[in-house]
């Protein structure tokens, strides 16, 4: 192995961000595309300094004629390298990349649960990041959405998802690649135009590159940055204002509801009026979370924001799955479809 200014960095990521232990289980997620082909080896390459055990995963989404072909070239260079393989086949494939993406976390999860693997990484680029941060952002998502593809999240209890190579472009993993003599599969799918994140990555981010910033990626990349630090922030004071305003029991005035009129989703009001517009519709974000059935949207949010400052019985229409918000007096009650009460 030769050592590279590569290497130095993403050592120097994992330490400093805590991404991984020394002596750590490992299971990296490998298509054989350019980007995981970069991840795994720097990761081996990398671990006799973190003495790490480290495995190969690869989903067959079986989207394309080749997927086998693709998965059988990935199992060659695990025994190359000698480290584990474990391949899984989608039984149908997925129909979109949302399925596709909610099923292959799913069975690498399931893979690292069943083999005693604590982490699994894969080989997201600020190039990925930067081309979700513009999806998200014209479907009208929020900051939550635009801090785009975290340093790593918790899958479950004892397993996180780390993402080493975040702040290296598709262009570096390319060259990495090159460097290395390491054979890329090329994936057909990349191609196809009809997938909105092809369309970004091959028209959009090259035309922003060429007329706006030739360091778009790293740009938006470190918006997304600046984005998760900012939300962190705002979560931990929503979380304690929430926390607040459900803290309080209703009184006996004629201003607050009784147990029996009101059910056990309840926010004062009061606590919620001198807060920022900004820190109230999170709270009622992470307050419909609670009883929706799917995430919430901005205008439903925004109806049951507008109840702080109603008048006092105004009710919203129904929300999915048939809950309901009233105001009684100084609280916003929340019936759902299973409250014994009705507004």
């Amino acid at each position: 192995m030769t050592w590279t200014a590569i290497h130095a960095s993403v050592h120097q990521i994992i330490r400093a961000r805590g991404l991984l232990q020394k002596g750590q289980h490992l299971l990296v997620a490998v298509s054989g595309g350019q980007d995981s082909l970069c991840l795994v080896r720097l990761l081996l390459d990398l671990q006799p300094k973190w003495n790490w055990t480290l495995a190969i995963a690869h989903c067959d989404h079986r989207w394309r004629s080749d997927s086998s072909a693709n998965a059988d070239y990935v199992e060659q260079l695990a025994q190359q390298w000698q480290v584990p393989y474990f391949g899984v086949v989608a039984i149908a494939p997925p129909k979109s990349e949302a399925a596709a993406r909610e099923w292959r976390y799913g069975e690498l999860a399931e893979i690292a649960r069943k083999h005693g693997y604590s982490a699994i990484a894969t080989g997201h680029t600020a190039s990925d990041r930067a081309e979700t941060l513009l999806y998200n952002l014209m479907r009208g998502s929020g900051a939550d959405g635009l801090q785009a593809l975290t340093w790593q999240r918790e899958l479950s209890p004892g397993l996180h998802l780390v993402r080493p190579l975040l702040e290296m472009t598709r262009a570096e993993t390319a060259q990495f690649c090159e460097t290395a003599q390491l054979q890329v599969w090329q994936d057909a799918t990349n191609q196809d135009l009809h997938y909105a994140r092809n369309r970004i990555r091959r028209e959009l981010l090259p035309y922003l590159k060429t007329h706006f910033n030739p360091r778009i990626e790293q740009a938006l990349s470190q918006t997304a940055e600046l984005l998760r630090g900012d939300i962190n922030y705002l979560e931990t004071a929503t979380t304690a204002l929430r926390q607040q305003a459900t803290a309080l029991e209703p009184s006996t005035s004629n201003q607050s509801p009784s147990k029996e009129d009101c059910s056990e989703h309840r926010l004062n009001r009061l606590v919620l009026k001198s807060a920022h517009p900004a820190l109230q519709r999170r709270v009622m974000r992470q307050w419909l979370q609670q009883v929706l059935p799917e995430a919430p949207n901005f205008d439903q949010i925004e109806k049951l924001t507008a109840l702080i400052s109603a008048p006092n019985r105004t009710q919203t229409d129904p929300f999915p799955g048939g809950a309901i918000a009233v105001v009684r007096g100084d609280w916003i009650c929340l019936h759902t479809s299973n409250s014994s009460n009705n507004p």
